[in-house]
């Protein structure tokens, strides 16, 4: 007998045959708590800070549209009075408050939105990948829209196009061949 008994022996899946590892050395093609995170490359973390940029941009535009709200008032007013000359003022000013309340609201799921998107695509997630270019594609029908729009003024107009160019930006980050590599190494991982 040796001085050193074998370590035993387990199946490579429970319940099955086949190749076997030692107890306490899975084998190479398992992840492991030890192996660390592949390395981000610049591509996304790129990618990450224009999405950071974007959540900005998103909680100026609603600071913006709070700030010259007043305007927005007399077009409401102006529209529902065109439909119906006997509109009461106190409809008008719930049309006013119901504008306000969606169009805070509206910005703050904007900066959330794109917050979430840095977070999930920084951590490699495949799907926040494919999310992202659907929130892109939904963008560039947003900024159709808006230039389409006879109410759309300048500011609207130019905030519309950088968030257009940053988001096609952040897709180029994002579909690089090394982002790619990224998304597929941290996917094997899991």
């Amino acid at each position: 007998m040796s001085d050193q008994d074998p370590q035993p022996q387990y199946p490579k899946y429970p319940g099955e045959g086949g190749e076997t590892f030692s107890a306490g050395q899975p084998p190479a093609e398992y992840p492991s708590a030890t192996q660390p995170e592949p390395e981000r490359p610049q591509s996304i973390r790129t990618a990450v800070r224009l999405m950071q940029v974007g959540a900005g941009l998103s909680a100026l535009g609603t600071i913006v549209s709070i700030a010259t709200i007043g305007s927005l008032k007399d077009s409401i007013e102006d529209s529902l009075r065109d439909s119906d000359p006997n509109v009461s003022q106190s409809t008008v000013d719930a049309a006013y408050s119901v504008a306000i309340v969606a169009g805070v609201i509206g910005g703050i799921i904007a900066v959330l939105l794109w917050l979430w998107m840095a977070w999930k695509n920084g951590q490699g997630r495949s799907w926040a990948r494919v999310v992202a270019t659907v929130f892109g594609g939904l963008n560039l029908l947003s900024t159709l829209f808006s230039l389409a729009s006879p109410q759309a003024d300048g500011f609207t107009i130019s905030f519309s196009l950088i968030n257009l160019v940053l988001a096609g930006a952040i897709l180029v980050f994002l579909w690089r061949k090394e982002s790619s590599a990224y998304y597929d190494s941290v996917s094997q991982r899991r």
